[in-house]
């Protein structure tokens, strides 16, 4: 898999660690260290992240749809401040990019900005998912990849990989190494939601899925080495 230019997907709940919620610090310097690792080395990277740590808006019918979804959004630019200045402390500059204003805290999204940023060497994180309600933040990282012409989209989880049936109710589920994005909508895996499936189809982009908290995981997705599943186009 080639991996000049990549965009990883970090899971919010994932960067919670054992406390389920908010940050676990020592876990976002650990995906830190990786990611410098494939930084130095010439790769260039960008992040979105979940908001998942924060917010999961869509189970409340409390909430206007819409709101909730706005919510999520900003829990993703409070996940990418965060993180960019995880990342900062290890060493690395980077760019935090939104789809609407948000002040001074991020710069409004502009791909000839964003391709300025990946060519001096900086890490560029996409936050606030499109800027609209009703798309997620698969839907977000699948329209940065496509638009910033990315080599795949690398998806770091809590669970290593892309399976027939859910392993935590199912103890016999089988994990796939390789499998079509036609078999993922197919079979509705929900590898991504079905909007970034589609998009992935459409525009042949390949994804790679695999454990967040693997040792080194980050960094060897980045060199091509997949210790999950690859999703082919």
């Amino acid at each position: 898999m080639k991996t000049n230019r990549v965009l990883l997907k970090l899971s919010g709940e994932a960067l919670a660690g054992p406390k389920k919620t908010g940050f676990d610090e020592e876990t976002v310097r650990g995906v830190a260290r990786q990611v410098k690792t494939s930084v130095d080395q010439g790769v260039q990277v960008g992040i979105v992240i979940g908001g998942g740590n924060f917010w999961r808006g869509r189970t409340s019918n409390a909430i206007d749809r819409t709101k909730a979804d706005q919510i999520g959004m900003l829990a993703t630019v409070m996940n990418c401040i965060y993180v960019s200045e995880i990342f900062r402390a290890e060493g690395m500059k980077t760019k935090i990019f939104t789809p609407f204003l948000c002040g001074s805290m991020t710069e409004l999204f502009s791909k000839d900005k964003a391709n300025t940023c990946f060519k001096k060497g900086m890490v560029v994180f996409f936050a606030g998912g499109t800027g609209h309600p009703y798309f997620s933040t698969d839907t977000g990282i699948v329209l940065r990849a496509v638009e910033m012409d990315a080599d795949c989209i690398l998806l770091a989880k809590s669970i290593d990989g892309v399976y027939d049936s859910d392993p935590k109710v199912n103890p016999n589920a089988k994990r796939y190494d390789t499998i079509s994005i036609e078999e993922v909508i197919e079979k509705k895996l929900a590898v991504v939601d079905l909007t970034a499936s589609i998009m992935c189809m459409e525009h042949r982009m390949p994804m790679a899925v695999f454990d967040l908290n693997e040792e080194n995981s980050i960094a060897d997705a980045m060199r091509g080495k997949i210790n999950g599943t690859v999703v082919t186009v």
